[in-house]
């Protein structure tokens, strides 16, 4: 019963994972956007950091998941 916890959790962590990096890819893309306002393009830059962040948070987690799922 475990390894099916852990399985269903790698996917989401996963699926999380997946969230962030396309979230960060927005913002660098806003963030180098000369037609933006500068306010929005530093807005996205910060914001491209803390996707960074989620998506190294959340593929330690999947790894984790799917390590403990094969044991």
């Amino acid at each position: 019963m475990e390894t099916i916890k852990n399985a269903a959790n790698y996917v989401s962590e996963s699926v999380q994972q997946a969230g962030a990096t396309t979230s960060k890819e927005a913002n660098k893309e806003v963030a180098k956007d000369n037609n933006a306002s500068l306010s929005s393009r530093a807005t996205a830059a910060k914001d491209a950091a803390g996707d960074k962040m989620d998506e190294s948070k959340h593929e330690t987690h999947a790894d984790v998941h799917k390590e403990a799922a094969k044991h």
